[in-house]
């Protein structure tokens, strides 16, 4: 991987989890509101380093090292930076596993926000869709039926990866809207500042996950995912106690998260299938419709302070 490739692969990483933590950033802002200046800092300081390196780093590296146990602990962090020709292809062994797992669970989590989450239409046809909500559980029940069908027959560990990719998504979308739900017991009186901020800790946890398996369809080099998810997170922690209700303006940012997600899942199954897809594609793509929605959403402000 070239300098370009490297720059371009974090810079698409680092949007990627900005945009994906906006719902996170506006809960931590709505709870961080109702506590001290010195655990604020706190939060920024110290849980900075907790949610870049216990969770953007932790994870990634687990993830890697358990669906290539042959790598061990510290093969799986340094794999794919690696020139070891059995390195090379235990990596390009598991990484269908990976791949496939993590793609499924992106697909999931965007037909839920398409079918069942109230939003801001940034497209047209996204009204009508929200109206049918009830097919979302026949579209997911059928997408993964088929990706397990053909997964099996090129490996039947492929179908148990996608299988443990809906699974997951299912058990961390109920924490995610458990967290939704206690964001107005949090902001009451009665908990103390360290409680709350404990409980956003473990809400960030919740809800990192859409990002660190986003992260794998930029690259599989465990670093590289630690750096641009640390700078992204690093973004969304100044926003929530600066300009949260600057970036709440931008209504369409949530649409540019879940249809970058869409093409993420897609490209990671089409990869996990063996269509070769360049390394570029990921980013770009995530660029480009964060930027279109980040516009769009530029002149609806325009249009709602003329």
């Amino acid at each position: 991987m070239n300098f370009f490739a490297l720059i371009l692969t974090v810079a698409g990483l680092s949007v990627f989890e900005i945009v994906s933590s906006i719902d996170n950033a506006v809960i931590n802002a709505e709870v961080l509101s109702t506590v001290g200046i010195k655990m604020r800092k706190w939060f920024l300081r110290w849980g900075l380093i907790f949610a870049v390196f216990v969770i953007r780093g932790l994870l990634p590296w687990a993830i890697v090292w358990a669906t290539t146990p042959s790598l061990g602990m510290w093969g799986s962090l340094t794999a794919t930076f690696s020139g070891d020709p059995g390195v090379k292809h235990a990596v390009e062994s598991s990484a269908p596993i990976l791949l496939v797992g993590a793609g499924t669970f992106l697909l999931f989590l965007f037909f839920h926000w398409l079918f069942l989450e109230d939003k801001r239409f940034g497209l047209r046809g996204e009204r009508f869709i929200l109206s049918k909500g009830v097919w979302y559980y026949a579209v997911v029940s059928v997408m993964l039926a088929a990706i397990v069908y053909f997964a099996q027959r090129m490996n039947p560990l492929m179908a148990f990866g996608a299988v443990i990719g809906s699974t997951a998504f299912f058990i961390t979308n109920g924490f995610k809207q458990n967290a939704e739900q206690s964001e107005e017991r949090l902001a009451k009186p009665g908990l103390s500042d360290l409680s709350k901020v404990f409980y956003l800790e473990v809400i960030d946890a919740t809800f990192s996950i859409d990002g660190v398996l986003g992260a794998f369809a930029f690259t599989l080099a465990v670093p590289l995912i630690i750096i641009g998810n640390g700078l992204g997170a690093l973004v969304v922690r100044q926003l929530t106690v600066s300009n949260i209700d600057r970036i709440k303006q931008y209504v369409f940012l949530k649409n540019g998260a879940m249809y970058s997600i869409f093409f993420l899942g897609i490209i990671m199954l089409l990869d996990s299938f063996g269509v070769g897809i360049p390394s570029w594609a990921s980013p770009i793509v995530t660029l480009f419709i964060v930027w279109y929605f980040f516009e769009k959403s530029r002149r609806d402000v325009k249009r709602s302070t003329a």
